[in-house]
């Protein structure tokens, strides 16, 4: 069971995969039983002790994950992520070069004699 939440005050709690999937399975359930979309986030966050946007949000990304939804989906978004990633660390290893370069006097593109 979550943990209860102190009124005005937002959780910093993780949920596990597995407990969001449940949640997004539950609120598609509730919108087929029901037949309209009108307040099953709402109803199945309160019935698990969620939030409300957090609920919304992973219903709303497991739809664009399956492409029911445009947008980015998790796996696109994780590979710009790492790419973002490479690129910084990229660009750090070419000024640490530019820097020794310029310490030992060597002008880029240069041959050092032998």
């Amino acid at each position: 069971m979550p943990k209860e939440q102190s009124a005005g005050k937002p959780t910093t709690r993780r949920y596990s995969e597995q407990e969001k999937e449940a949640a997004v399975r539950m609120v598609r359930t509730l919108r087929a039983e029901l037949g309209t979309e009108h307040g099953t986030v709402h109803r199945v966050a309160r019935q698990l002790g969620y939030g409300t946007e957090s609920v919304r949000l992973w219903v709303r990304q497991a739809d664009i994950d399956e492409g029911r939804a445009p947008g980015v989906s998790t796996d696109e978004a994780a590979r710009v992520r790492a790419l973002e990633q490479e690129n910084r660390e990229l660009r750090r290893a070419n000024e640490i070069l530019k820097r020794a370069a310029s310490f030992f006097g060597a002008e880029p593109g240069r041959q050092h004699k032998r």
